[in-house]
């Protein structure tokens, strides 16, 4: 199962663990079960402090294995090969169970041992998500610290009846105690705070407490990220508040097109910059969104606040306002009661759970043409819906679009409902040049349509364009003195990593030149 450079690495991994492990893998007589059995064994010896148990009998799934340790309860559970994406939350699995310490604060730490409750989480997820492995990681995290908590991997592709009955159509998908917890990319702090209902109020009083900064970066995407290294790299005060550290790019599977980098993943890419963040003194608040911007005076004598959903109230003397933007919606009837139910926005994560089905990729821009032409390679065909007469994408993109034969173009076409009774069963549209309405049988449907900026929170505080983008000069600087903004919510054109990166550092130097002339004596 395991090649000899993998099982090399595997047991340089497994030196860490201090105590004995115990493998119990539940099986039958199938496919699946033999092959997670040569996983297991390949696992186990790697350590002489790993011991695996087979079983056949018992209510667990089958193939499904358990992780604990030896003598101990074992509340971490996984069914079906966590390889691919998923290699990675085995391994901390073991190395956790272990006896390895985790890398995270402290206080943390102590958040998730002081859980008080039962906490049974079933998460269902497919192999080439690229954001199933964070929930993953997090829930077997808190199941290994504290004892109150339980959680099970499902692979979606494994075990597709138990996926078909609770008709999930998007991963990763979070069950709590039977009921839906949630769906999508969620961190360990978003998990923590909807468990612990005191997290919010407590993080509140400890933001609003904080001294006031010289720089306030509002976004932790590319340009805050850069905004944060130029601004700390000037000596001052830095603080960087973020929704979610890399916001967008965490969206990002494939990026060809980063100056000097041939090829990477965007979680690898935020995964580098928020390393490169932290090599500065940078205070990094994540986690939280922002509700409201009050500006300064512009003496510099009343200081900016920005607002937080939570209550707290960050103050500064000047603040940058790197948001970035977020999948734009269709707007029809059906789409958001279909959202998780076959509505998707994300073809590498959910693609797998439509599998030989007919699915729709609305959008013929770059985003739309290569998720058709990733999807035609896993589902049954492929139907693309462009409201333009042409399509937009690069003609190397078209060209592989239409060499493939269970794909179908209809440009011109406007996107008006999404039907289905409890999951998506359809599509309509009509035909711009004709005016006559046409439906298509389908069970799902991606939406590709550009972006939206993240800026509705700013209405009134400063100046928007008719798409709500923020508006900028050279020097991203708003209408409002000392409140800077770059990236994706403003109105630079071509909304790009680099180019963004390019902006956050310039609004970075605006607001610090900002600072030496408003501090300098008249």
């Amino acid at each position: 199962m395991l090649d000899a450079n993998i099982k090399t690495q595997l047991k340089a991994y497994l030196e860490r663990v201090t105590q004995p492990i115990e493998i119990v893998a539940s099986l039958d007589d199938g496919g699946k079960s033999r092959e997670m059995l040569e996983l297991l064994k390949d696992v186990a010896e790697q350590s002489n402090l790993i011991t695996l148990i087979e079983q056949r009998d018992g209510n667990e799934r089958k193939p499904s294995f358990s992780v604990g340790p030896r003598g101990g309860e074992a509340r971490v559970r996984f069914a079906g090969l966590p390889m691919g994406h998923e290699f990675t939350s085995l391994i901390l699995a073991l190395l956790q169970a272990g006896g390895y310490p985790p890398k995270v604060e402290a206080e943390v730490i102590e958040q998730i041992k002081a859980l008080e409750g039962d906490f049974e989480f079933v998460t269902y997820i497919s192999l080439s998500c690229h954001n199933c492995p964070d929930v993953v990681q997090a829930l077997n995290l808190m199941a290994v610290l504290n004892p109150n908590v339980r959680h099970t991997m499902v692979d979606g592709g494994v075990f597709q009846q138990e996926v078909e009955e609770r008709q999930i159509m998007a991963v990763p998908t979070v069950y709590l105690n039977g009921e839906e917890f949630g769906a999508g990319r969620m961190e360990l702090g978003e998990i923590l705070a909807k468990v612990d209902t005191g997290a919010a109020a407590r993080d509140a009083n400890k933001l609003s407490a904080k001294d006031a900064f010289d720089v306030l970066i509002v976004g932790g995407g590319p340009a805050g990220a850069a905004a944060a290294i130029y601004a700390a790299r000037k000596g001052i005060r830095t603080g960087i508040v973020a929704e979610r550290f890399g916001g967008q790019v965490m969206d990002t599977l494939a990026i060809e097109n980063f100056i000097s980098v041939k090829e990477t993943e965007g979680p690898k890419l935020v995964m580098a910059l928020e390393e490169h963040v932290k090599q500065y003194e940078v205070d990094i608040m994540n986690l939280q969104r922002a509700a409201k911007l009050v500006p300064g005076s512009a003496d510099g004598a009343t200081l900016a606040e920005v607002h937080l959903e939570n209550g707290a109230a960050l103050k500064a003397r000047t603040v940058i306002l790197a948001t970035g933007a977020r999948w734009r919606e269709m707007n029809v009837p059906g789409e958001q009661a279909f959202r998780g139910k076959g509505v998707a926005y994300c073809p590498h994560c959910d693609g797998p759970l439509f599998k030989g089905k007919r699915v729709a990729v609305i959008g013929g821009g770059n985003s739309g043409v290569e998720a058709a032409i990733d999807l035609a390679g896993i589902v049954g065909h492929v139907t693309l819906l462009e409201f333009a007469d042409e399509l937009r994408a690069d003609a190397v993109l078209q060209k592989k679009l239409h060499s493939l034969a269970n794909v179908t173009v209809i440009k011109s076409a406007q996107t008006t409902e999404v039907t289905g009774t409890e999951k998506v069963n359809g599509l309509v549209y009509t035909d711009r040049r004709t005016g006559e309405s046409q439906r298509i049988e389908l069970e799902g449907v991606f939406v590709q349509i550009g972006l939206l900026p993240n800026t509705d929170f700013l209405k009134g505080a400063v100046e928007l364009s008719r798409f709500g983008e923020i508006v900028v000069d050279p020097k991203c600087q708003t209408s409002v003195p000392g409140v800077f903004a770059a990236g994706d919510c403003t109105t630079v054109p071509y909304k790009q990593i680099v180019i963004a990166m390019g902006e956050g550092s310039k609004a970075a130097l605006s607001a610090f030149d900002h600072l030496i002339r408003s501090s300098a004596p008249a």
